[in-house]
């Protein structure tokens, strides 16, 4: 399997993103061209590597928006989509299945397209506490820069595990 793809994301006045730690995606993390279950596939790669806590289905909000207490990973399942990361500033990527991006807490996250069938499933790690931020609250802004300092670091890749390359990039200084 490839290396993940690395973004060092920066504070767009409106979404905060990390300015530790750098977002990672996963081209093809899984083949799920002949799969009959693509979403418990991912489910399942997200459980066995611990990033399985609050696990959902769904697709990915057409704002932007981000999670300044927890990290977060989305694994696209079904159909594709373009997504904007890190706010009006940030990088513009099209996703297709078996693609996972895993998100250091603050990164911004936008679907752009609004496509039919576009399955996601995403998931934390056991650390962390869920919360949701809105680019256009300035209020959520301000108070995310005190608390993504302080978001804990997972205990391992949600692709790989515990020596996956997340491991590595996301080493605390």
């Amino acid at each position: 399997m490839p290396s993940p793809l690395t973004f060092h994301l920066t504070d767009d006045g409106a979404v905060p993103n990390n300015p530790l730690l750098p977002m990672l995606v996963y081209k093809q993390a899984l083949d799920l061209t002949n799969s009959r279950d693509p979403e418990g596939a991912i489910e399942a790669l997200f459980k066995d590597n611990g990033w399985g806590f609050g696990a959902w289905r769904n697709g990915i909000y057409p704002y932007a928006h981000y999670h300044s207490m927890i990290h977060e990973v989305l694994g696209i399942a079904r159909g594709t989509a373009t997504v904007r990361f890190g706010g009006d500033k940030g990088e513009v990527l099209e996703l297709a299945p078996g693609d996972v991006a895993i998100l250091p807490a603050g990164t911004g996250h936008q679907r752009l397209s609004d496509p039919a069938g576009l399955v996601v499933i995403g998931g934390y790690p056991a650390t962390g506490t869920y919360n949701l931020c809105h680019g256009d609250k300035p209020a959520d802004r301000i108070a995310a820069l005190k608390t993504i300092p302080h978001v804990p670091q997972p205990g391992s890749d949600p692709v790989r595990g515990r020596n996956g390359p997340l491991m590595a990039l996301w080493k605390p200084a």
